[in-house]
């Protein structure tokens, strides 16, 4: 997402609205949106870009019967063939209600159907297997080794070219680095580790240990150089809640904890490319990355547009909220399912 644009690349609509047309002028004014997010990404040495869920309303639902994979090749085409030429990374993070773990079969191929349609749109985009799909582990369900072998059983079932991009990331609550180490044991899954999760879940494995423990299970080969979330807690929120702005203190401490380890950071933090911006400028300081291009000046962000999230006006229209099965909302509402 980028906040600084007057687009968005996550524009849909309610199931009960659905059209082919809808469909096809959506994901035309999506990707035109996500090429403007990447050129503005590019101008500002932002090189590792998550891309939202919503490119193609209802991509894994079977009421999509638009031929959207060939009517838009060439746009995927040309947005990979952008990201390849100037060798910027993305990854995809699909909800939370993809739960590969889930008792119920229902829920089971709803999540495998949704992988298989993002990780689509990365193989239309020509892109590698370093870009990739970042998962939860799921649910407990009252039993982790069952949960845990549960997921490994659903994994073995996805088709190779979707296996090969998911990663696991550790989470706040239920599954921690050791469940998630436990599952690249078992299925070479990389980890996608989470800083600030694993202060809220640890077994007493210091963070900069924790981090190489991670980064170990990354192939560079197959599937590039660890990636990561970083975030921090908010003051005054409860347990978990993501700050909404970059804490410099805080990051500096965690860059040291990182030491020479070669990570690609996504800030998890509410006013998104403000920080971004941010955290840039300390690492360009500590000669952790090249230095910004002669006569260079960063966007200024006021501080309401910080505190707010919202760093540019808007013209796009209130966004629907995704239309989800009665079974998959009640999944999203057992504590235990939560991710």
């Amino acid at each position: 997402m980028n906040n600084s644009l007057d687009c968005t690349s996550a524009s849909t609509f309610r199931l009960a609205s659905y059209s082919d047309e809808r469909v096809e002028q959506t994901v035309a004014s999506n990707l035109a949106c996500l090429k403007r997010i990447l050129e503005y990404n590019l101008e500002h040495g932002l090189m590792f870009f998550r891309i939202g869920s919503d490119i193609v309303p209802f991509g894994s639902h079977a009421v999509n019967t638009f031929p959207w994979q060939t009517r838009f090749a060439p746009e995927f085409k040309a947005i990979g063939d952008y990201i390849k030429e100037h060798k910027m990374r993305v990854s995809m993070h699909p909800d939370q209600f993809v739960v590969l773990n889930s008792p119920n079969p229902d829920i089971v191929q709803r999540s495998v159907a949704e992988l298989v349609y993002q990780g689509s749109m990365l193989d239309l985009m020509g892109l590698d297997s370093t870009a990739k799909l970042q998962i939860h582990l799921g649910g407990l369900y009252g039993d982790r080794d069952t949960a845990i072998a549960r997921f490994i059983a659903t994994w073995h079932t996805l088709p190779p070219e979707v296996q090969i991009r998911v990663v696991v990331e550790n989470d706040d609550r239920l599954f921690s680095l050791r469940d998630c180490l436990e599952l690249n044991a078992a299925t070479g899954i990389p980890i996608l580790f989470d800083n600030f999760h694993h202060e809220c879940l640890n077994n007493g494995e210091p963070m900069a240990e924790a981090l190489r423990l991670a980064a170990a299970t990354w192939q560079p080969e197959r599937d590039g150089i660890m990636m990561m979330d970083y975030s921090s807690q908010s003051h005054g929120e409860r347990r978990g809640k993501h700050v909404a702005s970059i804490e410099e203190d805080l990051f500096r401490d965690f860059l040291k904890e990182l030491g020479d380890l070669d990570v690609d950071i996504m800030l998890e933090i509410k006013d998104k490319e403000a920080s971004a911006h941010q955290a840039c400028g300390i690492m360009r300081e500590l000669t952790l990355l090249p230095p910004a291009p002669a006569g260079y000046e960063p966007p200024v962000f006021t501080p309401k547009q910080i505190l707010e999230g919202d760093t540019a006006p808007k013209t796009r229209k209130p966004r629907a909220k995704k239309d989800k099965s009665a079974t998959a909302q009640a999944e999203q509402l057992n504590p235990e399912a939560h991710n």
